[in-house]
């Protein structure tokens, strides 16, 4: 993510407005617009299998799986944010064309430039979503996936999957190899 240079607050509706004829997307962030960096290929290769995976999965049963073009809006944090891969089942999401307020799952692939945000206040801002219960970060530079899932009791619990693992998404009952996350990722040098 780039900061902004602009204080000013901006209205939700006008940054809806704006961002639908903009040729760059931009994160929202109570009133700040941010724009949103380029990826790494092992990054959009991880999205693109994980959400593939998702999609010949979910496929009939009401639940869509969406890739980083659609906004997930946390309205009590007054945010949207695009998530790598968010799935939602929840019906009151198809009357939503260009965001959703009601995902089960939301997927982060992890850089080095967002890590610390990506684990910690946006974190903070999904855990707002009462219809979210798994929040996943994968990491690009190793097989390394860590799940939070809430519980009965609201709190989140990780669950962490390493290389030759099964993953598990309880949020929709799916479960895959770590590996085939990582199918056509090359990994580089670990410092």
């Amino acid at each position: 993510m780039i900061a902004n240079q602009n204080t000013d607050y901006i209205p939700p509706e006008e940054y809806l407005t704006e961002e639908e004829l903009s040729p760059v997307k931009h994160e929202y962030i109570d009133g700040q617009v941010y724009a949103m960096a380029g990826a790494s290929d092992a990054h959009v290769t991880i999205s693109l299998n994980l959400a593939s995976a998702l999609r010949n999965y979910l496929r009939g049963s009401g639940c869509r799986v969406y890739m980083s073009d659609m906004k997930a809006h946390i309205e009590t944090t007054n945010t949207f944010y695009y998530p790598d891969v968010m799935v939602t089942c929840d019906a009151r999401d198809k009357a939503l064309p260009n965001h959703k307020k009601y995902p089960c799952l939301i997927v982060e692939v992890l850089s080095e430039s967002t890590e610390a945000f990506d684990r910690g206040d946006k974190f903070a801002n999904y855990q707002q979503l009462p219809t979210l219960q798994e929040y996943v970060l994968i990491n690009q530079k190793r097989q390394r996936l860590e799940c939070f899932r809430r519980n009965a009791e609201g709190l989140w619990v990780l669950h962490t999957y390493t290389q030759s693992s099964e993953i598990i998404l309880a949020s929709i009952d799916f479960r895959t190899s770590i590996d085939s996350l990582y199918e056509d990722v090359t990994f580089g040098e670990i410092p």
